[in-house]
């Protein structure tokens, strides 16, 4: 299989290229910078995702590409520029992706492209799934715009996938990547009145979840990349203790978030407890459906008691 991916130097992309590779599959990396050879057996290709720029000939006969690339949104204060910056590197890039897709002579098989859960912004406790309807703040707006951009490819006969990704548990990157070294350093605690619900999902089983995707014929539109046990913010954080053996007693009231990350601070604040049906529905199956198991994963531990 030759799979081309944008963002694969980010924690998802990376890990799916390795996984790939691991493997024997080809894959080619999309890179903003002059090409060069890598140690990995992977590839390189030049695009330019503000431009809208990607040569055709880079996906055509290609069996799948896969949309990860986007400025993080939590990287730093939102500003408008920053705010600009975050939807454009969603909305531009899968867009010079979808087209460069229908101006393919053999266009590839399926394009699965990025997106997040903060499509369907504040559900409060209610369980949501696929059809739950959008949100209405910042974030729900990139989503829509995102997931809009690539379904144009579908034009092209391209089978069209919308991962709406949860948190990835990971010590290597996202909103795990930086809670966990202040838990390791006895400052962690709950966030607000730490009873919002954070979707997450184990880095194995996103890897799993997206090569599950891409052989999958019959699973298009969106999907939600998430574990089945949504957990609040106050059951991960003890999770988190119990992992690291470590207290968690500190607690970061919302108002004192809102004076440090700003606008962002309402993303950490808000309830989201998102299913994953269409995933289910597929047959795939969890390694991590647990936060406990997601966070033994994560910290290199089989089980936690």
């Amino acid at each position: 299989m030759h799979v081309v991916i944008s963002g694969s130097s980010g924690l998802i992309g990376g890990a799916l290229a390795a996984s790939l590779l691991g493997d024997g599959h080809r894959v080619t990396r999309l890179v903003r910078r002059e090409p060069r050879p890598r140690d990995d057996g992977s590839q390189e290709a030049r695009w330019d995702p503000q431009g809208g720029l990607l040569d055709p000939a880079v996906l055509d006969g290609a069996d799948a590409v896969v949309g990860l690339a986007g400025a993080g949104v939590g990287d730093r204060r939102w500003t408008a520029a920053y705010k600009k910056r975050i939807r454009d590197s969603r909305v531009l890039g899968t867009t010079a992706l979808a087209t460069a897709i229908t101006a393919c002579e053999k266009p590839p098989t399926v394009f699965v492209s990025g997106s997040a859960v903060g499509y369907y912004g504040e559900t409060g406790t209610t369980a949501t799934d696929e059809s739950g309807a959008p949100g209405q703040d910042f974030l729900a707006g990139v989503c829509q715009e995102w997931e809009s951009a690539a379904r144009a490819a579908g034009e092209a006969g391209t089978r069209v996938v919308n991962t709406r990704f949860g948190i990835v548990v990971s010590p290597r990157g996202g909103a795990m990547g930086r809670l966990l070294p202040l838990a390791r350093a006895g400052l962690g605690g709950r966030l607000g009145s730490g009873d919002q619900y954070w979707s997450h999902i184990s880095l194995t089983d996103t890897v799993r979840a997206l090569r599950h995707l891409l052989d999958t014929e019959s699973v298009a539109g969106p999907v939600n990349m998430t574990s089945p046990h949504p957990a609040t913010n106050r059951e991960v954080t003890a999770a988190v203790g119990r992992a690291l053996h470590r207290p968690t007693v500190f607690t970061v009231p919302g108002f004192a978030l809102r004076l440090v990350l700003g606008e962002f601070a309402d993303g950490i604040l808000m309830s989201q407890r998102v299913l994953p049906g269409a995933l289910l529905a597929s047959g795939f199956t969890f390694e991590h459906p647990t936060i406990e198991e997601a966070l033994a994963a994560a910290v290199g531990r089989e089980t936690l008691r």
